[in-house]
């Protein structure tokens, strides 16, 4: 099943200067964002990857044409003729489409721009590049197969820390509660597509809400996960996924048992 990243973005949040990398191409531990996203769909079989490129394009490709194994996988070095003997492998069997998907486009426009390399599959994935999770993606694919949805997004609790204020007359504060307290959801992405969303999407316009407000109610369904979910939006984002990284409590990273934290993921939600 292949998979659409969008990696084109600007990401201002996340850039020190204008040189910066692209958002996708920070750094979390030994590899970029976008790899851990590309790592968790491998890991559940899905290795054909199509990347809408924009800001940072030479980044993100530099990156793959002189990737380095070494970095995340054991290896033996024989110093007397350099051999290098790899015990494992990461990306050997991806298949990785690099399109350059403009560099104001919206997120409904770079799909659109990388329509030919996915509308001859039943079912493709979609994501954004820069959020993590470790929602269980077979279950998610099945559910949607069983469905006569054309589109699927993961459904999180809204990520706020800030809080609702309940005011009464005269100003009175009578309620203070945690966003995320809240019994509402926020898209999560984690897309699950049939090629009939093409027919929804119109140029200039976004993938949510217009093309999926056009689906709604009956076409669109959301897949609720109260487990981790992070988007790397800022500096202290990317922090904190940097600090679980360094103690080894990833969630994220299923492929990697020596760092998930020995949790189990929660189901998604009936």
């Amino acid at each position: 099943m292949k998979v659409v990243l969008f990696c084109g973005g600007l990401g201002m949040r996340m850039r020190e200067d204008a040189q910066s990398a692209p958002k996708p191409m920070a750094m979390i531990g030994d590899r970029p964002l976008l790899w851990h996203v590309m790592r968790y769909y491998a890991h559940f079989g899905h290795t054909d990857f199509v990347l809408c490129l924009g800001y940072g394009a030479a980044a993100v490709k530099d990156y793959f044409l002189h990737y380095d194994e070494t970095l995340s996988n054991d290896f033996t070095l024989t110093m007397s003729d350099r051999d290098l003997h790899l015990f494992s492998s990461d990306i050997t069997d991806w298949n990785i489409t690099f399109i350059d998907t403009g560099l104001n486009s919206t997120i409904g426009e770079r799909l659109m721009r990388v329509r030919r390399h996915v509308e001859n599959e039943p079912v493709f994935l979609a994501n954004y590049a820069d959020t993590l999770t470790n929602a269980p993606l077979d279950e998610m694919v099945k559910r949607f197969e069983a469905s006569q949805a054309v589109a699927s997004l993961l459904a999180v609790p809204v990520q706020s820390t800030h809080h609702v204020l309940d005011i009464a007359d005269g100003d009175r504060v009578t309620g203070i509660t945690p966003m995320r307290e809240l019994t509402q959801w926020e898209n999560g992405g984690y897309f699950i597509l049939r090629p009939e969303i093409f027919e929804h999407m119109r140029e200039g316009e976004e993938l949510v809400p217009d093309a999926l407000e056009r689906l709604m109610p009956e076409r669109v369904i959301a897949q609720r996960y109260k487990g981790f979910w992070r988007a790397a939006d800022t500096f202290k984002d990317r922090a904190e996924l940097e600090q679980l990284y360094y103690s080894a409590r990833c969630p994220w990273m299923l492929w990697d048992t020596n760092r998930t934290g020995g949790s189990l993921a929660p189901a998604l939600v009936s």
